[in-house]
């Protein structure tokens, strides 16, 4: 009820606000454990890939936040996983794959950072640590920004990444960088196709 609820509100203030270009939301699966992997330019990305989606997803928060008992409450209700910054967090290891375990879908930023400059960055081995130790469905996320008032962000869901010949055995330092590597390397691919795209059209016109 309350995910809902919030979901609905963010999805007005979006289109108001900052209104959104969603295109791929078919390489999305409708059920089954789903690991969001997009790039990180602003404080309103979580929210932007995640509301025109009917599916309920899941995003990291700081562990301080849920110490303010009312705001607590409402990030437990809206799913968020607490986690503590600078630290191997092995409650927020858990949870995670606990949710993915359940079938749900979790939004993580493979770079760790938010990088405003719109450059992406490598990937933290995070989240082929997700990937791998879970059978959750890896879908690239591109974002295309700055988001500016009133002017349309793209947001673009790609074809999931395929880590089926990475997902024997135990994976290694070395294996979960090249995995990392890999997720990047379709972000990338997707922003820089989309961007391809938005240059001819204007071209064309």
């Amino acid at each position: 009820m309350v995910y809902r609820f919030v979901r609905t509100l963010l999805r007005i203030l979006y289109s108001i606000l900052f209104p959104l270009d969603v295109r791929g939301k078919e390489h999305i699966p409708k059920e089954g454990p789903v690991l969001l992997c997009a790039n990180h330019i602003s404080l309103l990305d979580p929210p932007a890939i995640g509301i025109w989606l009917e599916r309920r997803i899941s995003f990291f928060a700081k562990a301080e936040l849920f110490k303010i008992p009312l705001l607590a409450s409402i990030l437990r209700q809206l799913g968020a996983i607490p986690v503590r910054r600078g630290a191997r967090d092995r409650k927020a290891l858990t949870a995670t794959l606990e949710v993915l375990k359940q079938g749900g879908m979790v939004g993580i930023f493979p770079e760790g950072t938010r990088v405003k400059s719109g450059m992406l960055e490598e990937a933290k081995k995070g989240v082929a640590f997700f990937a791998l130790r879970s059978d959750a469905v890896v879908v690239p996320t591109a974002i295309i920004g700055p988001y500016r008032l009133f002017r349309k962000t793209k947001i673009v869901y790609g074809p999931p990444v395929d880590l089926s010949s990475y997902r024997n055995g135990k994976p290694n330092s070395a294996v979960m960088e090249e995995v990392s590597g890999l997720i990047m390397q379709h972000i990338r691919r997707l922003a820089q196709e989309s961007i391809e795209q938005t240059i001819n059209l204007h071209t064309i016109e």
